[in-house]
């Protein structure tokens, strides 16, 4: 587990590393995000949570990245798969059925680890699981309100907020550990 931790500074500091090569270059890497139903728009399934438009959009998420896998590397056995599992079937949803823009920054990761951990809460049942969900609750309820509305400003990816959301949700669905409450 120990290790895992190492793992989440390594992600915050590449994150950090990109958007500093990026104020720095006079070549735009935020183009590369991820663009909804568009061939060359598969890339952003891998570069998008890496670019960010701000230092201020990278700082909240890095805040909210490291809340969030250090709960989930604290309560699982394999946090990594997990993660990467919300993170791609999120991604991939924004793709399908995302509005036509830009979407960059790790926010769609982070309502994904949302919607993870508050599922699995409720699917697995167990205390820890159950305390991590009201925690993720507590911390990111208005965040998770306030994400997702529409009426937001044009340049937020409310919509990639919700998918994130979605796909973390389905990650905990579909994996082995969502299910083992059946009878």
């Amino acid at each position: 587990m120990r290790r895992d931790f190492y793992w989440i500074g390594i992600l915050l500091l590449v994150l950090w590393l990109v958007k500093v090569v990026d104020a720095t270059i006079p070549f735009d890497l935020q183009q590369y995000g991820l663009h909804p139903r568009r061939w060359y728009g598969l890339a952003g399934l891998v570069t998008m949570p890496l670019l960010h438009g701000s230092f201020g959009h990278l700082f909240s998420n890095s805040a909210s990245l490291f809340v969030l896998l250090a709960l989930l590397v604290a309560t699982e056995r394999s946090p990594w798969p997990l993660a990467g599992i919300t993170h791609l079937f999120g991604a991939a949803l924004l793709w399908l059925v995302g509005r036509d823009a830009n979407h960059i920054g790790a926010s769609g990761l982070v309502f994904g680890l949302i919607g993870l951990l508050v599922v699995r809460g409720f699917l697995k049942r167990e205390l820890v699981a159950i305390g991590v969900a009201v925690l993720v609750g507590i911390l990111f309820g208005g965040t998770l309100v306030s994400g997702i509305a529409p009426f937001r400003a044009d340049n937020v990816s409310w919509d990639g907020h919700l998918c994130g959301f979605l796909g973390g949700a389905a990650a905990a669905l579909v994996t082995d550990r969502g299910f083992r409450l059946r009878r």
